[in-house]
């Protein structure tokens, strides 16, 4: 898989870059998708996919580690951001054998957590269908990446 990152940036309104992500976002809050907006994505992009990534967590499955707490797909290139509890895209399956957006909740006592949102810009618009892992859609999309940005946030339980 070629994670190139490129010029494209990702932020959010919501936590900076390795800070922490409020608990409105996660398991043991509101659990909604933080907001998310990216600029400089390579030219010629036709679509994004976003993934957010927990590389700490004690899980291996399927030849991977961490867990994943969201797949988004079939997202239009010409967007620049995703709000809140976003209503678009395709989503994907979690490891908590749901789909869409699970948000952090590391085991208790497990300390920090870094959690990675990932950031995909495609060469073309995808028509996936909905409740693919993210081994299945990083399969389909490699081919068609241009480039990749994430922001990282921060999480501790309690």
């Amino acid at each position: 898989m070629a994670f190139a990152r490129s010029s494209m940036q990702v932020t959010s309104t919501a936590f900076e870059q390795h800070q922490a992500i409020p608990a409105r976002y996660t398991g043991e809050g509101e659990d909604v998708s933080p907001p998310l907006a990216w600029h400089n994505a390579p030219e010629g992009t036709k679509g994004f996919a976003v993934i957010c990534h927990d590389p700490d967590a004690p899980l291996v499955k399927d030849g991977s580690y961490g867990f994943i707490h969201w797949t988004l797909y079939n997202l239009p290139g010409d967007i620049t951001g995703l709000e809140e509890n976003t209503p678009i895209g395709t989503p994907g399956s979690n490891d908590f054998d749901k789909r869409g957006y699970g948000g952090p909740m590391p085991p208790e006592g497990h300390g920090k957590h870094l959690y990675y949102f990932l950031v995909l810009a495609l060469d073309h618009q995808t028509a996936l269908p909905e409740g693919l892992s993210m081994a299945e859609l990083l399969k389909e999309v490699e081919p068609h990446l241009l480039g990749i940005d994430r922001l990282v946030g921060t999480y501790q339980r309690g």
